[in-house]
């Protein structure tokens, strides 16, 4: 007869994320990880597979939890343009919080951390980071239909700087203790709709 779970996976899962998003992947051991979940190593193995399959698995659910917020943000009914704008005024201000400064984005993070060398991990970020530019795009082609962009810009070349951007205000903003410097990179992007 199989044992039953003495823990919510659900719960480990959002834990072990936590854990991942403040630390980083290689700063966080096996044994940070049994201490923070408190689950023992044989039961994070049996539910979840290795460390990496763990950082995986949180990659995942940071991803399903952040989608649906863009997916939100950038498809409401009317102006489509205003909410482009909101929604890189919002990561600008994010990156340039406190708190948004310790941690960052847990994709852009992994980016950086994981993408040069672990190719299953970079494959995660280029499909988030296509998500996101999926949505921008789809987004500045409504604003251009609905006379908002003008006709001469084009959609998807604005849909990729605005995600390079987006990345970037990321990092400079987890480094930087000068919110200005993010602030003021978004509105010159900002500029390039008009």
């Amino acid at each position: 007869m199989a044992r039953t779970k003495e823990f919510d996976p659900d719960a480990v899962l959002q834990s072990a994320l936590e854990l991942f998003w403040r630390r980083g992947y290689e700063a966080t051991s096996v044994a940070d990880l049994v201490e923070h979940l408190g689950i023992g190593r044989a039961s994070i193995y049996a539910t979840f597979g290795s460390k990496h399959e763990l950082y995986l698995k949180a990659l995942d659910r940071y991803a399903e939890s952040v989608d649906p917020r863009l997916v939100a943000e950038l498809s409401q009914p009317g102006p489509a343009l205003p909410a482009v704008r909101a929604l890189v005024r919002r990561f600008a201000a994010e990156a340039g919080s406190a708190e948004d400064r310790r941690s960052g984005c847990f994709v852009t993070n992994t980016a950086a951390e994981l993408g040069p060398h672990d190719p299953v991990a970079a494959r995660r970020v280029e499909s988030s980071w296509d998500r996101l530019e999926a949505l921008l795009h789809s987004s500045l082609v409504r604003a251009q239909a609905q006379g908002e962009l003008p006709p001469e810009r084009d959609p998807r070349g604005l849909a990729r700087m605005l995600l390079v951007l987006l990345q970037g205000v990321r990092v400079v903003g987890k480094a930087s203790d000068d919110p200005a410097r993010v602030r003021g990179a978004a509105e010159q992007a900002l500029a390039l709709l008009d």
